[in-house]
């Protein structure tokens, strides 16, 4: 229902409610009024009948119809015993015939108090009528009631309500008038501000109402001021808009954003060079964008929830990195960076070493061999056995380089593949260490080994899990002081994978904090000098870490200075293994 609609009903109905209780109100005072006048006259002509009665009880007939006509009203004379004794409107012939009035409620009152009042339709007239009985008259007379028809209290009063109903249906019409008027004028305004925030909504220039109405004037400068400061936030949240999408375009990483349903809204220009998508074409459905099974699976993992965090997979002819996480409506954000060229670059920098590693193979055991036979030959104690020992010392360490060399880019190629089985970490232990005992008993370095229940046996490859504990055992020694131990333990996994956790911990002079996160690097030393000094090549911990990824597992570096260095390595169970 419109405003002005409202407030017209509202104020005619008001009105019209107020002319009713008005009227009302006068029926009920007036005709209160007027009955009150009457009962006054009424009571004082009974007063005077009552002094003009006769002694004579045969005379009270024709007295109550002589002095009834002589006032204009009607007179009862009624004796202690409720019968009726005199009657204006009966002679004395019909008088034994009317009922007894002892129960009459003014005849109660007037013989209770001397005074009594009633109202009603009279029976034997069928008028409506006002009774007013007083207690008085000669010996015989108890009760002298008088009474008056109303009908002249009804036309006066009916006179009167004719006159206040004309009034009151003008004033309703005034009324009504006045507030169709009056809501239009209120309800114009309003409906423009209503119609300008529509317009506002719609990013339309709205045409704001000019009031005088204090409220509405209000209403409207704050409607104008929310409008020039959503215009200024639009504005900047547009050209922050605008600004983001540039940004998105112009990345390198490719961007794909879905909403809740994986209609995707957002592909830049690297994702569709990257997934081979026409630039002006709509690109599908996010779960209809991937045919490889592992993107799929990664789509489905990141839809269901889950954070996807660098996740490496081959799109057609590129190895793409994935990153993918829900966005806060529910809709899915990938973000796609193309590492082909990086493994290329990885090809070529391990083909190459490999060849050039094993091309110095030859030569360096030629060097070798020729440096021991010089020093075979040599005059102990000569310049020429110390420079012979010394060529010695160095082809033996470029070897050891080229082995590492050859073994990491085998393992990092692919060409190396693990042949789990299940082994006794015991014996496994044991026998990595043996090579290392002699160089141990000279520093007086003890290795304990710890195997906790459940973790007896481990999943590895016999020849990789040596080579893993040899490495860490090598450098565990360079960096020990005498008298020190290494502690090996074993611990199963609490996980439903299943698997064995191997801890290798020394009381070596420890790590520093901020080269942990690169000591798995190739070449990477904390000490360099030192390394180099005690034969180092730098590759002893990446090939423990590319070896221990080879069998599904990871490793993990804790250290504290002057107290030592723990390796941690992960080795998942396999589901067939064969035991040794």
């Amino acid at each position: 229902m419109r405003l002005a609609t409202r407030f017209f009903l509202s104020a005619s109905g008001l009105v019209t409610a107020t002319v009713l209780g008005v009227t009302l109100a006068t029926d009920q005072i007036l005709r209160a009024r007027l009955e009150d006048e009457i009962a006054v006259g009424l009571e004082r002509e009974a007063r005077l009948v009552a002094s003009q009665l006769p002694d004579d009880s045969l005379a009270w007939p024709r007295a109550a119809i002589s002095l009834g006509g002589m006032i204009g009203q009607r007179v009862t004379l009624i004796d202690a015993t409720g019968r009726v004794r005199g009657d204006t409107e009966f002679p004395a012939d019909a008088l034994p015939g009317l009922e007894n009035h002892a129960t009459r409620p003014e005849v109660i009152a007037a013989t209770a108090s001397g005074v009594g009042r009633g109202e009603r339709l009279s029976a034997s007239t069928n008028e409506h009528r006002l009774y007013v009985a007083i207690r008085g008259g000669p010996p015989g007379i108890t009760i002298v009631r008088v009474s008056a028809t109303l009908a002249a209290v009804d036309t006066q009063v009916g006179a009167v309500l004719r006159a206040t109903a004309l009034v009151g249906a003008l004033a309703i019409l005034v009324a009504a008038l006045l507030a169709w008027i009056g809501g239009r004028h209120f309800a114009r305004p309003m409906i423009e501000l209503t119609a300008a925030a529509q317009a506002i909504a719609e990013e339309r220039l709205p045409e704001l109402p000019d009031s005088q109405i204090p409220e509405i004037a209000q209403h409207t400068r704050a409607l104008r001021a929310m409008h020039g400061e959503l215009v200024a936030r639009f504005g900047a949240l547009r050209r922050e808009r605008e600004e983001t999408a540039a940004l998105v375009e112009t990345m390198t990483d490719g961007v794909i954003a879905t909403d809740p349903r994986g209609v995707i809204h957002t592909c830049n220009a690297a994702a569709r060079r990257m997934l081979r998508l026409e630039p002006a074409a709509t690109p599908p459905p996010l779960d209809e964008l991937f045919h490889e099974k592992a993107a799929r699976e990664i789509v489905a993992a990141v839809r269901a929830g889950r954070e996807v965090e660098q996740r490496e997979l081959r799109v057609a002819d590129r190895a793409l990195v994935v990153t993918g996480r829900l966005l806060p409506d529910g809709g899915t954000l990938l973000v796609l960076r193309d590492i082909s060229q990086l493994r290329r670059l990885e090809t070529v920098r391990r083909d190459f070493v490999a060849n050039v590693s094993h091309e110095l193979k030859t030569p360096l055991t030629a060097i070798a061999g020729y440096a021991e036979t010089l020093v075979s030959e040599a005059a102990p104690g000569s310049q020429a056995v110390q420079f012979a020992a010394t060529i010695v010392a160095h082809a033996r360490r470029m070897q050891r380089l080229v082995e590492d060399l050859l073994d990491l880019s085998r393992i990092e190629s692919g060409g190396w593949q693990p042949e789990p089985i299940a082994l006794d970490v015991q014996t496994a232990t044991r026998e990595a260490w043996g090579p290392f005992e002699e160089r141990a008993g000279a520093a007086n370095v003890k290795l304990v080994v710890q195997v906790a229940a459940g973790a007896e046996r481990i999943t590895a490859d016999a020849d990789g899990l040596r080579q893993v504990l040899s490495n860490l055992f090598d450098n565990a020694l360079r960096h020990m002081p005498r008298g020190g131990q290494i502690v090996v333990t074993a611990t199963p996994l609490a996980s439903d994978a299943g698997g064995i956790a191997l801890s290798i911990s020394d009381s070596g002079t420890g790590i520093p904090q901020e080269h942990l996160p690169r000591i798995f690097e190739r070449f990477y030393r904390v000490d360099p000098s030192r390394s180099r000094e005690q034969g180092g090549t730098g590759l002893g911990l990446a090939i423990v870490k590319h070896l221990v990824e080879a069998h599904g597992g990871y490793a993990t570096a804790d250290s504290v200075l002057s107290r030592g260095t723990t390796i941690r390595l992960v080795f998942p169970s396999h589901s067939a293994v064969t035991d040794l």
